[in-house]
């Protein structure tokens, strides 16, 4: 381990030196980021997934920095150009631009303007005039072949100049900073350019600060510009940068080249360093704006993943549309596929909506449906019309909710939809979906690649690589939380339990095939299901709801089981009492201090043993607001200024949220309407699927839109 990028983190992160160390000991032994978080906080002095994530990284960009410092230093080494101030000056650079421009110098170039001038033998000359000599003599001797007049000597070595100028790191940073900081984003429209639904029309004229503009902007401007709509500039002091240059470069103003000198100043910025320094201040501003987004991606994913699932609930499942007809899903209680047809309650022929409702009222009525689920996509809130009437005309007890169908159609082409009903059609599976996502979000979801569910902005303007990778971590931090029941649990659930392989997945689902369950966690050990290394990082992920050993359906890990029946004889209680009043008491009662010395265990276990006693079928998800079933349908023109509504958080992005109120369209909730005090973005307050109280801002009837605010009007 590099000690010297082990204190980097620690300053950066604010984390102890040790604690950077024994995480990325754990991570080299091969254990897993939500493994060391949930069993081996008393290592890490309690890290979660995110901190401990945060440190690999950190640590890999560092060491991957460090290395291209060597290889550069090497580079330079090998040409008998390296120098002391020199190698200190690259091993201290933060980033890798500062070492790229450090090594530009040095670097082998393609075939330039400089680069021929050199080949014509004209860099003595360059030099010269960079001695501001008095006057300039024995312009012959550079005279050849290939340059013919004095003239052409002298245009040749002010670009050799240029390019000198223009491999300075240290002018290149100056510039760089300086523009950072005091320039501004220029956008305006391209003429002739057409945008039919006036998408980018913030930026037909627009300006803004490049240091505080914000992230979402950035990859508006960028999808503005690709989409050829707008054209893009930097407004800055040019003159304030030239003049810098000409005070560092120029040594006598009074020499006969001072004049040459001022021509490759000049050249150098407009053709080199200009245009350059301009694409590396975009190119950092649009990967931190990528970064940001993907981060917030990662948030609404996470909170969609972990929604309240609706448990023991009948549902009708129903996938909107026009031309196809709508697509009906009966699911029982445990989200069993038991029926599906299609409807086409929209076609011009009353006969089509009447035979629409009476199917939909048998399948209610002969299934005891519970709850309507609605997608949200096209003819949406047209089927919500039509099962509010179905509701009110026959006074049916059942509600109806709108979910969001982000994925659906993917998943239903997706091998494991076909493994799963190979006898339905894509268009049914898709029913199926939307019904399931309901009844079980993460169990439904983890079914669809991440980055198809939808849930955030400018998801295709960001790095392929790092969008999944921050997704795949999401859904894997999600299901490691919530745990699997591991008789029931999907391949697609299964790859992202901790440690687990394709490999070891498989032999999972083959030994449940073969012997019907498993019936204790050490069987999957004792049988050879998984290896001991597989077996110790998973095996705490994964429950058996209905085994031999009662601590086999919580969440305490086995190699913990012996302290948990200590404390248990301890305390006289026994685990044929789990879940009763008086066991629940008793372990909310006890001295945490007393028991870590008097067990010989760390005060992270205990609390953890405890807790997975107190509540040994634990979801997490059941603690948070459950989504808001419906029976009545909300119009525009019902609303007022004012009115108070309770609604659901469908999407949040970095300048506001969208609240899903029963409309057409979701009501937006600006960041400076979601509180009172001062927040960075609106997640720092507000996740998807939360249930919130709001009032209407203002209503645009034309535009079928809606500005929400949760702050109380002021009587």
């Amino acid at each position: 381990m590099n000690e010297d990028i082990i204190k980097q983190i620690s300053i950066e992160k604010n984390i102890k030196e040790n604690q950077v160390r024994v995480t990325l000991r754990l991570l080299e032994e091969g254990n897993t980021i939500p493994f060391i978080a949930r069993y081996r906080k008393e290592l890490t002095e309690n890290l979660d997934e995110e901190a401990i994530k945060s440190i690999s990284e950190v640590y890999e960009y560092e060491l991957n920095l460090l290395k291209r410092k060597e290889d550069v230093i090497r580079l330079i080494d090998e040409k008998g150009l390296m120098t002391d101030d020199l190698k200190k000056e690259i091993l201290n650079a933060k980033k890798l631009v500062e070492v790229e421009d450090l090594y530009r110098p040095y670097k082998e170039k393609k075939k330039t303007k400089a680069t021929e001038a050199i080949k014509n033998g004209l860099e003595g000359l360059a030099k010269i005039i960079l001695s501001f000599p008095k006057e300039l003599f024995n312009l012959e001797k550079f005279l050849s072949e290939n340059v013919k007049t004095k003239e052409d000597a002298i245009c040749g070595a002010k670009y050799i100049i240029a390019e000198y100028i223009s491999d300075n790191a240290y002018y290149r940073k100056w510039i760089r900073n300086n523009i950072y900081n005091h320039g501004r984003i220029i956008t305006k429209i391209k003429k002739n350019a057409i945008d039919e639904k006036k998408t980018y029309e913030m930026y037909y004229d627009f300006s803004e600060d490049i240091r505080t503009i914000k992230p979402h902007r950035v990859l508006a401007i960028n999808r503005a510009e690709k989409d050829g709509i707008i054209s893009v500039n930097m407004e800055y002091n040019k003159e304030y940068i030239l003049e810098f240059l000409k005070n560092k470069v120029i040594k006598n103003k009074d020499s006969v080249c001072t004049s040459y000198v001022i021509d490759s100043i000049e050249d150098s910025y407009k053709r080199l360093i200009g245009p350059s320094v301009e694409r590396e201040i975009r190119s950092e501003l649009t990967e931190k704006a990528g970064d940001v987004a993907i981060e917030n991606f990662g948030k609404n994913l996470e909170s969609l993943l972990l929604m309240p699932p609706i448990k023991n609930k009948r549902v009708l499942a129903l996938d909107p549309g026009f031309t196809n007809g709508c697509k009906l899903a009966v699911l029982d209680e445990t989200g069993k596929y038991l029926y599906s047809c299609v409807i086409n309650p929209f076609t011009k022929s009353e006969r089509g909506l009447i035979d629409s409702k009476n199917i939909l009222l048998k399948l209610i009525n002969d299934y005891k449906i519970d709850i309507v689920s609605i997608g949200n996509g096209t003819a949406s809130r047209e089927s919500e019309k039509l099962i509010v009437d179905l509701i009110k005309e026959n006074n049916l007890s059942c509600k109806y909710i709108i979910v969001s169908e982000a994925g659906a159609s993917i998943y239903s082409t997706e091998k494991v939809a076909i493994e799963e009903f190979p006898n339905l059609s894509p268009n049914e599976r898709s029913a199926v979906s939307i019904g399931r996502r309901l009844q079980d979000p993460l169990s439904e979801l983890v079914k669809i690649p991440p980055d198809g569910i939808g849930v955030g902005l400018y998801q295709h303007d960001v790095s392929d690589t790092k969008l999944k990778d921050r997704l795949d971590f999401v859904v894997s931090k999600a299901v490691n939380l919530v745990g699997v029941n591991i008789n029931t649990a999907s391949h697609s659930i299964l790859k992202y339990i901790s440690g687990l392989t394709k490999k070891s997945i498989d032999k999972i689902i083959e030994y449940r095939n073969k012997n019907g369950k498993f019936i204790s966690r050490d069987e999957l050990l004792k049988n050879k299901v998984l290896t001991p290394k597989t077996y110790e990082q998973s095996i705490g992920f994964m429950r058996i709801v209905d085994g031999i050993n009662p601590l086999d359906k919580t969440s305490i890990h086995p190699e913990s089981y012996a302290k948990a029946k200590l404390l248990l004889d301890e305390l006289n209680l026994s685990l044929d009492d789990l879940n009763k009043k008086e066991f629940i008491e008793t372990l909310d009662n006890i001295d945490i201090d007393k028991y870590t010395n008097k067990l010989d265990i760390d005060k992270y276990t205990l609390t953890d043993i405890i807790e997975s006693l107190k509540k040994p079928n634990r979801d997490p998800r059941d603690e948070l607001d459950k989504p808001i079933l419906k029976s009545d349908i909300l119009s525009i023109t019902d609303l007022k200024k004012g009115m108070k509504l309770e609604g659901t958080v469908r999407n949040v992005v970095d300048f506001g949220a969208f609240i899903d109120i029963g409309l057409h369209n979701d009501g937006l909730v600006h960041i400076s309407k979601i509180t009172d005090k001062y927040i960075k973005h609106p997640s720092e307050v507000l996740s998807v699927g939360d249930i919130v109280t709001c009032y209407v801002e203002d209503i645009f009837k034309d535009k079928e839109k809606v500005s929400l605010t949760l702050l109380e009007p002021v009587e």
